[in-house]
C-alpha cells in the first residue's frame, strides 16, 4: 500500500499549453489536438479539441494526486464503479453513484468509495464565457452536492480554464469571487454543494504562460503564498493535501 506524502504542486508544462495555444489559434504545425479542423473558428477549439485539452488538466491533477497517494495512475472503465485496481488513481471518465444523480468524474481516488474526485472545465472562448461561465458554476456545485450527500468526507476539486484573451476585466471578477466561495469547504459537516478546492487556469494562447490569480482582498492565503488568491493553481495542492489529511491519516492504507 502506497504511503502518504505531501502533495506535490498540479504542473502543466509551458512549451505544452504553447502548442495547444497555436491550435486556439489556428495556426499551422501543431503537434496538438487534430490538426486544422474544418470549419473550426480563430481563436477558439473545436468540441473534440476542448476535450482533449480539457484532458491535459486531468492528468497533471492525477499525477500529482497519484504521488501523494504513492499509487499508480490507471484508465478506468467508464462503465465501472470499482477501480480497476485495488489501490490506484483513475485518469478517464470515472463513474460515482451520488446522492443526487450518477455522476462522471475526470479523476478519482475510490479505494473504498470515493475519497477524492476531481473534474475539469473549459470555456475556450468569448462567445462560451458569456454564455456559459454561470451554467459552469451551476454544474460545480451539483457535481460536488451530488458525492457529498452520500460520501461526505469525499474531496472534491475542480479547474476551471479559460484563455486569457476571450474573459473581459468584469467577467474575471465575477467568475474569481464566485468560484473562491464555491471552493471554500472546510470540513465534512460544511455545505454539500461546497468544493474542498478550486483552482481558476486563465491561460495566455500565445505565450502559454498561466497567469497568476491574485486576491484582491486578502494578502496571503492560509499557507502563506503572499499574494496568491486560494484558487489559483499554485497552491490548490495544499488544500487537497490539508483536507485529505485532515480526514485519513492512520486510516487504511496509510498505517503510518
Amino acid at each position: 500500500m502506497g504511503e502518504l506524502r505531501e502533495m506535490p504542486r498540479i504542473h502543466v508544462e509551458r512549451d505544452e499549453l504553447f502548442e495547444w495555444g497555436r491550435v486556439w489559434h489556428g495556426s499551422e504545425g501543431s503537434s496538438r489536438g487534430d490538426g486544422q479542423a474544418r470549419n473550426k473558428r480563430p481563436d477558439s477549439f473545436d468540441k473534440r479539441q476542448a476535450m482533449e485539452f480539457g484532458r491535459v488538466f486531468d492528468l497533471a491533477f492525477g499525477r500529482a494526486l497519484a504521488g501523494m497517494l504513492s499509487v499508480e495512475v490507471v484508465t478506468p472503465s467508464a462503465s465501472s464503479l470499482i477501480p480497476a485496481e485495488s489501490d490506484c488513481v483513475e485518469v478517464g471518465t470515472t463513474r460515482v453513484i451520488g446522492g443526487i444523480r450518477p455522476q462522471n468524474y475526470d479523476v478519482a481516488y475510490r479505494l473504498d468509495g470515493p475519497r477524492v474526485v476531481f473534474d475539469s472545465k473549459t470555456l475556450n472562448d468569448e462567445s462560451s464565457i458569456r454564455k456559459n461561465w454561470q451554467n459552469m458554476i451551476n454544474d460545480l456545485a451539483s457535481e460536488a452536492a451530488t458525492v457529498h450527500t452520500r460520501f461526505p468526507y469525499c474531496v472534491v476539486a475542480f479547474i476551471a480554464v479559460l484563455p486569457k484573451p476571450a474573459l473581459h476585466g468584469t467577467q474575471r471578477r465575477a467568475i474569481s469571487a464566485t468560484l473562491d466561495r464555491l471552493g471554500s469547504r472546510k470540513d465534512e459537516l460544511d455545505q454539500h454543494h461546497l468544493a474542498e478546492s478550486i483552482a481558476l487556469v486563465i491561460w495566455d494562447p500565445t505565450t502559454g504562460e498561466i497567469e497568476p490569480v491574485r486576491s484582491a482582498c486578502r494578502p496571503s492565503d492560509a499557507d502563506g503564498e503572499v499574494g496568491l488568491s486560494n484558487i489559483h493553481l499554485d497552491t490548490m495542492h495544499r488544500r487537497i493535501y490539508r483536507h485529505y489529511v485532515d480526514r485519513y491519516r492512520h486510516l487504511p492504507p496509510h498505517t503510518g
